[in-house]
């Protein structure tokens, strides 16, 4: 018999619903599978379950400021890598604007959020605008390149096994969250047509983990039409309506944008918290001992966390408990808040990640003290 069909049971004092009028002086912690649509347990503490006084070995909470990254790069494949599996690959790219050679890449497809700067993609379907706050997904084998007025900040995430998909939305319907019809294709138009050219171009493929370049006497990006259902596709986190309810804290993967095969993406965009007053009003402690998550954060104030900036990262491994920072709990009991004003893109990866040199010459040291009990 498969777990989810036993019955739950209770023991001891709970709480009728989970996430909402928690017994006096408890805190609640979920154990889950399969992120957070496997079996799950909800336990209720006498002390939170981040409160540790000390932490030795390698399993432990970090955070990453990748403000402190070596200057700008022109070209995507010199991108900071900073955490990678066997199904993905986590990179920050700090673009000089403008690229001289088109990129190709072999080994899977690119998922790129603009954290910072606007300019022109132009691709082998045509032309698209980008600015910060855009998503952009490059299937595996696009040819593309990027022409901007200044810097470009752009996280980098390629899915190394699988194409990128949109979630099914299920009993909220397919236009829930963003109607399909706000994501935007490139376009054949003036601006694709100026930047052909009759000059040789470039061309930098990334396959089979190695670098080649291809010359050709033409630029390729020179297509004069196309159709199909396998293009680029720009989404902005602005066109992001997140299901909510006042009553109730929903869970992250209810704020899924995009699917590969070993992890998920999700956009954490502002919305009202929970008007409930026994509904918890920030993410709940966890235990989601299948998945690593990680949390760029993008702008605003981050009502789960603590003194984290714009541009930061964190990572908190499986295996270990986490939830809201103890400041930001204390604070949502005091002066409740009405509205949440974050963007963060958090990725959940099924495979264990690790951690790069780069990414460790950025690490913010006195992340994990900052659970500290006190």
């Amino acid at each position: 018999m498969k777990r989810e069909t036993w019955l739950p049971r209770v023991e001891g004092t709970v709480s009728r619903q989970a996430h909402a009028d928690l017994p006096e002086g408890t805190y609640e912690r979920e154990v889950g599978r399969d992120g957070f649509f496997g079996p799950t347990a909800h336990l209720y503490h006498r002390h939170p379950p981040t409160s540790w006084s000390s932490i030795e070995g390698p399993l432990k909470p970090r955070a990453f400021d990748t403000t402190r990254l070596e200057k700008p790069t022109e070209s995507p494949w010199d991108a900071a890598v900073l955490l990678e599996n066997r199904q993905l690959r986590y990179r920050l790219w700090r673009s000089t604007g403008t690229m001289s050679a088109l990129a190709r890449n072999g080994d899977g497809d690119e998922l790129v959020f603009v954290h910072a700067g606007e300019g022109h993609l132009f691709c082998d379907y045509g032309h698209l605008t980008f600015r910060e706050g855009d998503y952009l997904v490059l299937p595996r084998g696009t040819l593309w390149r990027i022409e901007s007025p200044g810097p470009v900040t752009a996280l980098l995430i390629e899915a190394t096994d699988s194409a990128y998909s949109l979630p099914d939305r299920g009993s909220l319907g397919q236009h829930a969250v963003f109607d399909p019809g706000v994501l935007e294709t490139p376009q054949l138009d003036a601006a694709f047509d100026a930047q052909r050219g009759e000059t040789s171009w470039r061309v930098v493929v990334k396959a089979r983990g190695a670098l080649s370049t291809i010359t050709y006497p033409f630029n390729p990006l020179d297509a004069v039409g196309w159709k199909g259902n396998h293009t680029v596709l720009k989404l902005n986190w602005r066109d992001i309506r997140p299901v909510m309810s006042a009553r109730y804290h929903v869970p992250p993967s209810a704020h899924t944008t995009f699917l590969a095969d070993g992890f998920v993406i999700c956009t954490f965009v502002p919305r009202p918290v929970e008007s409930d007053p026994g509904a918890l009003k920030v993410p709940f402690y966890h235990s989601n001992d299948d998945y690593d998550e990680v949390i760029f954060y993008h702008q605003g104030e981050f009502f789960s966390r603590d003194d984290i900036r714009p541009g930061s990262i964190t990572l908190h491994p499986s295996g270990l408990t986490h939830g809201p920072h103890p400041k930001a709990l204390e604070k949502s009991r005091t002066a409740p808040r009405t509205f949440a004003d974050e963007v963060a893109v958090m990725l959940d990866a099924r495979g264990a990640l690790d951690v790069t040199r780069t990414a460790a010459s950025v690490e913010i040291e006195s992340y994990v003290n900052s659970w500290k009990a006190t």
